[in-house]
């Protein structure tokens, strides 16, 4: 494909809550076995993308493992790549990424460097499948000089989360509203965006020049009148995972036979990084009903409508309910789960119960108990 890719991976969002203060949300665990970024970088290699640079910043470090080898998603070739950037301060810049266009501003070297006539730019915290060859062909067809990747905004979702667009008869972009307050519109952008090369690297050094720093409110919105800006709209599954409820929904939904097909049985494929862990194991006195199950578990009880991360250990005469439990939970006996959200690597000890009432509860008593040892004074 004659584009190159940029996956912006570097934002927190207080909307996660502490789900984010261990890992950035493009690392967030989906669907038992995958990382979010995986959905945009399996899209760019089924797409023929062959060069991808990941943008990342806050709590990248769990990122930055995941994506220790490239071949994973068929990105280990002599032409092309998957490049990591962070911020790094040189003799002309000491800043951290200070928005999405600065990020791509403090390494337009690579931009400046490649040969390839198109960018397209996805953000890592969105789950979908998208052929982006489909979308260089419409970005072609329509003259546009930027498109941007739409779809219509969950009936549950809070658009003051997204922003929304209007579109004409023709997909052009009449108006982009940048998270409003009141929406006008059921259309969001996905934040995926396809644009010529050349124009990015013009339009990221007028806005540098200028003390704009984001590319939606500096860039986008700024252009509107001035660059044909054209909406291509995705049939198809997508989701934002950016909030506890956006997170816990989309786990939610692999637990629906359609989207796991999509997913898991549809071409093209998803990839992820491959642990060597045993299969899940199920003792005498587990009744697993409608949930996911990750390699490493052991179930010795009560499981429904959950799904289950890597290596999470379940002890006995335990229930767990409409819930996510990530990797390396311990579950102790007689304990019960429901709507909640277990961090990962937490220890629940036996007898106790957490339930999650008129919201999503995220259970992080690792951390609570570390907190009142501090407050003890206790080592």
């Amino acid at each position: 494909m004659k584009a190159l890719g940029i996956i912006l991976a570097g934002g927190n969002s207080s909307r996660m809550q502490n789900l984010s203060e261990k890992r950035a949300i493009s690392a967030m665990s989906v669907a038992c076995s995958y990382r979010c970024i995986d959905f945009v970088l399996s899209n760019m290699t089924n797409s023929n993308i062959q060069t991808v640079a990941v943008l990342s910043q806050y709590n990248a470090q769990s990122l930055n493992e995941h994506l220790n080898s490239s071949k994973w998603w068929n990105f280990g070739r002599k032409q092309g790549g998957l490049f990591l950037f962070t911020p790094t301060v040189t003799s002309d810049n000491s800043w951290w990424y200070r928005g999405t266009a600065d990020a791509m501003w403090q390494n337009i070297d690579f931009l400046k460097k490649r040969h390839e006539p198109y960018v397209v730019i996805a953000s890592g915290d969105c789950v979908s499948k998208m052929d982006f060859n489909e979308i260089l062909e419409y970005h072609i067809a329509k003259q546009s000089d930027i498109t941007v990747v739409c779809a219509k905004l969950p009936e549950w979702e809070d658009p003051k989360r997204f922003g929304l667009v209007k579109l004409d008869m023709e997909g052009r972009i009449m108006e982009f509203d940048e998270k409003p307050m009141v929406a006008d519109s059921d259309i969001v952008s996905t934040g995926v965006y396809v644009i010529r090369r050349r124009t990015l690297i013009e339009l990221l050094e007028q806005s540098n020049e200028e003390g704009r720093y984001n590319f939606v409110t500096d860039v986008l919105i700024r252009q509107k009148g001035l660059k044909k800006i054209y909406g291509y709209m995705l049939d198809g599954y997508w989701s934002n995972i950016a909030s506890v409820e956006s997170y816990y929904r989309t786990n939610m939904d692999f637990l629906k036979k359609d989207i796991r097909d999509y997913f898991f049985h549809q071409e093209p494929q998803i990839y992820s990084k491959a642990y060597d862990l045993p299969p899940a194991k199920y003792n005498a006195g587990s009744k697993v009903s409608n949930s996911l199950i990750a390699s490493g578990c052991i179930i010795n009880s009560t499981v429904e409508d959950s799904v289950l991360f890597k290596k999470v250990f379940v002890g006995n005469n335990s229930v767990i309910k409409n819930s996510i439990i990530m990797n390396g939970a311990y579950i102790g006996d007689n304990v019960y789960i429901e709507n909640c959200i277990v961090e990962s690597s937490e220890t629940l000890l036996s007898g106790s119960k957490y339930v999650g009432e008129g919201q999503i509860r995220i259970v992080s008593e690792k951390k609570k108990r570390y907190e009142a040892h501090q407050a003890n004074g206790e080592g």
